[in-house]
């Protein structure tokens, strides 16, 4: 049975031999013969046989993909007009593409001797652990050496990410920030995705976020490029509706071509690339193209489109156009055409049967190579340490707070103060994190000490805040953008889970976008509940691959862990979340008023508290005989030393108190090593009982074949949290974990002695 992809096929060689040729409709003035064009006769012939690559890829990977060969056939068939993105912009410019921008990657690589384009894409077609950029993870479009971060299936997630590597470029070079910038000054970013990606609020957001910075004289080497194939899988884009909704723009540089023509097409992206990469202002350029051979292989048109409609976009084929173009100024003739167009499908048939005999992934632990930390522990680094003279003048004006023991939300407060001291390529970002210095003021006076190129109020969109970030760490930076609250994470998760985590996986370990993400979070706060601003559930970190997830209790460890995040981010390029217990963040005292047993002082010299390293408090009396573990962490480590102190005193129970600290990377022998002596454990949990960190806790017993202890579960309701004094009725309390820890005596000798 003949496919649509054997018609196309056919329909090229036919139609070029015979002259049936379609010419681009001059619609517009800007349109230009080939002879006003400064495209030289061998360029032009050099981007038809980018193109013709790109669809010989295609058409193979679909033969492959019968023969159990190949695992990917979204192609880029009709959108090989992209080819002449690759040639135009420099091979430095940081692409982040569509997927459907073979042809781009093709005529980039042309740039850079050394490149094998053909034999590199068929072996990630294959999933050969040789595919140079994912090793065999996926199919994707990427390269080192060509500035392109990887990408699969990308629905607009990769815009705000261009955004961030696009805003770090003129940062670079701010006398007050110091970088080793990943791309020359003078660069710019390009981001190409489908019109159907365009209605994504991802999509919405980034280029908001571009126009709304652009419109404020910030500049922004962008280039989006919206390739505009009418469709989205099976649903049509109202015609008319991206130009609609995106050339009026404020801040925004609005461009149209006809993605068939290579001479529009390459006249509209050096008008592009010149308004980006001179005027430093962002360019949304509407790229016209048609989509063959349906969404994917498995992927039968005719079940949502009629004949006719197939038919029709099919006569729009790119290469004949691009064909036509040729022969009618002379440069090939049909025959010539022909030859290059078989030529090359037989070349890429011998390459992929070369390809598909590569090496595969054959064990879990080459499947996570790119992926699972080190865990090697952080030497003392002087990039992470300041002077004596250099801690001084950082803090003449704290002179007197610091002589004073202190909350954990000011400790946050002096450790990033130090840490963006000695290491100039950190930069703050977020939602009021500049003069109001944050929600809770945990970022005060930092702008004022660093200047607003390293503290950067963002616009109220966390998908843009995290992509800033993401984009940013691609060109050298350490950023460390805030979320204001655990719940808004929600609208942003994707950047995290779909873009910043999966970037060393899909690339081998060759990129990377190290960040410490500030989160805002947890239950507790007085006088204040509601859902978006209580949030006690942790769930949709826990289970991203690769992340580290540290979560302190109190202003001591809080500076330690900091430093630690920081330092593990940028040495081993880390996505790393920092969860801060909004209700510690000023609390000071532990069991009376004035006690100021929460408080501590800033220590010059921060002690090392390694990922994975557990805190242990012991409470006890010499004549006890009764022994309890709780292990738990942030506020649940507050109120278990409240409890604690109960225990001990009123009913003779020595309480020794885990604080987990991370809550990824727990070190799990650590762990069975401090609870081996005792035969009574309660998991205190301020999350919620479903998704939460106890689960965890619980299958680490478990899978250790843990029978001789009584281990109970003390956690949050599964409920949302409801505001006023209602709101931390869903969680634990203190009186909660003394009643938790008592009934776990029960039906032994001891409960009686207790009662």
């Amino acid at each position: 049975m003949r496919t649509r992809a054997d018609i196309i096929d056919d329909n090229f060689c036919r139609s070029v031999l015979s002259n049936n040729l379609p010419t681009p409709p001059s619609t517009t003035a800007s349109i230009i013969s080939f002879d006003e064009s400064d495209l030289s006769a061998h360029e032009l012939v050099d981007l038809f046989e980018s193109q013709v690559m790109s669809r010989q890829l295609d058409f193979h990977s679909r033969r492959l993909q019968a023969r159990g060969e190949s695992f990917y056939t979204i192609g880029s068939a009709g959108h090989e007009g992209n080819a002449v993105c690759g040639k135009v912009f420099r091979h430095t410019d940081m692409a982040f593409l569509h997927y459907r921008s073979a042809a781009f990657l093709i005529q980039r690589s042309k740039q850079l001797g050394g490149q094998t384009p053909l034999y590199d894409m068929l072996l990630s077609f294959s999933a050969s652990s040789d595919d140079p950029i994912s090793g065999g993870r996926h199919k994707v479009l990427g390269s080192k050496h060509l500035f392109i971060p990887p990408q699969t299936s990308t629905i607009a997630s990769h815009l705000p990410k261009a955004v961030g590597a696009a805003f770090s470029i003129p940062l670079s070079a701010s006398h007050n920030v110091t970088v080793n910038a990943e791309m020359p000054s003078d660069s710019v970013v390009i981001c190409n995705f489908g019109d159907a990606s365009s209605n994504l609020s991802t999509a919405q957001g980034a280029i908001n976020s571009a126009a709304w910075a652009a419109y404020q004289g910030t500049p922004l080497p962008l280039v989006f490029i919206c390739e505009d194939n009418g469709i989205g899988i099976s649903t049509a884009t109202p015609e008319g509706w991206i130009a609609a909704n995106f050339s009026n723009r404020p801040g925004l540089n609005y461009l149209y071509c006809n993605g068939l023509d290579l001479i529009d097409t390459y006249e509209t992206m050096k008008n592009a690339e010149s308004i980006a990469r001179y005027r430093k202002q962002p360019v949304f350029v509407h790229m016209k193209t048609v989509r063959l051979m349906g969404h994917a292989g498995s992927d039968a048109e005719i079940a949502y489109r009629t004949q006719q409609d197939i038919d029709a976009t099919e006569a729009h084929d790119p290469l004949l156009y691009s064909a036509g173009l040729i022969i009618n100024n002379n440069i090939l003739n049909s025959e010539q055409l022909v030859s290059l167009y078989n030529d090359m499908g037989e070349r890429v048939s011998r390459v992929a049967e070369f390809a598909i005999k590569r090496p595969k992934l054959e064990s879990l632990n080459d499947v996570c190579a790119s992926l699972a930390p080190k865990r090697t522990p952080c030497v003392k680094d002087n990039r992470f340490v300041v002077t004596k003279e250099q801690n001084r003048d950082l803090f003449k004006r704290d002179k007197t707070l610091l002589a004073k023991p202190q909350p954990m939300g000011r400790i946050i407060n002096w450790t990033l103060k130090r840490l963006m001291a000695s290491q100039k390529n950190i930069v703050l970002c977020g939602e009021d994190v500049g003069i109001k210095g944050g929600v809770y003021h945990v970022t005060h006076g930092l702008v004022e000490q660093f200047g607003a190129s390293r503290v950067l109020n963002t616009l109220l969109d966390e998908q843009c805040i995290l992509g800033l970030a993401i984009g940013m760490a691609h060109n050298g930076f350490l950023p460390i953008p805030e979320i204001q609250f655990l719940a808004y994470v929600h609208n942003a998760e994707d950047q995290i889970r779909g873009e910043a985590a999966t970037l060393s996986f899909f690339s081998n370990g060759q990129f990377s976008n190290p960040m410490v993400i500030r989160v805002a979070g947890l239950g507790y706060q007085k006088g204040f509940g509601g859902h978006f601003h209580n949030d006690n559930s942790l769930a949709v970190f826990r289970d991203i691959p690769g992340i580290v997830i540290a979560c302190p209790s109190n202003g001591k460890d809080a500076s330690a862990m900091l430093s630690t995040c920081v330092q593990h981010a940028w040495e081993q390029k880390k996505v790393i979340i920092f969860i801060e217990p909004i209700a510690l963040y000023m609390t000071r005292d532990l069991h009376q008023e004035s006690d100021n047993l929460w408080a501590c002082h800033f220590e010059s010299e921060v002690p090392a508290i390694e990922i994975g390293q557990l805190g242990v408090h012991i409470e006890c009396a010499s004549e006890n005989q009764h022994k309890l573990c709780i292990i738990t962490y942030g506020n649940g480590y507050f109120l278990s030393r409240q409890a604690a102190k109960i225990l001990n005193e009123k009913y003779g129970v020595d309480v020794t108190i885990v604080d987990l600290r991370w809550l990824s990377d727990i070190d799990e022998e650590a762990l069975l090593n401090i609870v081996k002596p005792f035969e009574h454990i309660l998991v205190v949990d301020e999350c919620r009982k479903s998704g939460s960190v106890s689960e965890a806790i619980l299958a680490i017993f478990i899978d250790a074949g843990t029978k001789d202890k009584t281990i109970k579960r003390l956690t949050g309701e599964d409920c949302f949290v409801p505001l006023g004094k209602a709101a931390t009725l869903g969680m634990p309390s203190r009186e909660d974990i003394v009643q938790a820890s008592l009934s776990i005596f029960i039906n032994t000798s001891i409960f009686e002695e207790i009662k």
